[in-house]
């Protein structure tokens, strides 16, 4: 009878220490990639959202590809995270990040690296979808882009394109320095990933 309840006893508490060690290996796994939960999370919400509000099925697929092309599966506050670092730290950190596009812009080719350090500090990330305007012609021009990667179309009025642009060229400059009116539209080609 001791036999059997030593037995039983050992077989539970091996079961509950089995029990404990696959929690914590989940636990472990799990904070590993936080970045991809956190994504999926966002990738729900989203879901969420759309069925609440009834979007389209065309809106719904423009969304979804959105947020893989802007993320690629991970998901960081880049905000928050360059926030609290010190100023030098942030500052350092953005030019790393933006190099290639400093590299690859003649627009910096040339300029203080103050003045480039300055510039890239305040630029902002944004992802464009084939097809979505950038610029639409007759607005006031506040910004100028820079293309990281993706082709763009310079559209005139009567709907012609006049040229494109690609990784490493720039746009919207003229208006943004004369405060004017935009003579053309610009149009995202394909995925655009471009800083403002």
């Amino acid at each position: 009878l001791t036999d059997m309840w030593l037995t039983m006893l050992s077989m539970i508490s091996g079961a509950t220490c089995y029990a404990l060690f696959l929690g914590h290996a989940t636990n472990l796994i799990q904070s590993l990639d936080s970045s991809r939960r956190q994504y999926r999370e966002k990738v729900k919400q989203v879901e969420e959202y759309m069925a609440y509000r009834k979007l389209p099925r065309e809106m719904r697929q423009r969304i979804t590809e959105y947020f893989e092309h802007r993320y690629q599966g991970k998901f960081f506050d880049e905000e928050v995270i360059l926030g609290e670092l010190s100023e030098k730290l942030r500052e350092d950190v953005i030019n790393y990040n933006c190099r290639s596009l400093v590299a690859s812009v003649p627009f910096f080719a040339n300029a203080d690296s103050n003045f480039v350090s300055d510039v890239v500090t305040k630029l902002r990330y944004e992802v464009f979808q084939p097809g979505d305007i950038i610029i639409k012609e007759g607005t006031i021009g506040n910004k100028m882009y820079f293309i990281q990667e993706g082709i763009v179309d310079i559209v005139m009025a009567n709907g012609e394109v006049a040229t494109s642009l690609s990784d490493g060229s720039y746009f919207g400059e003229i208006c943004l320095l004369t405060n004017a009116r935009r003579v053309a539209s610009v149009r995202a080609e394909t995925y655009c990933n471009l800083f403002s």
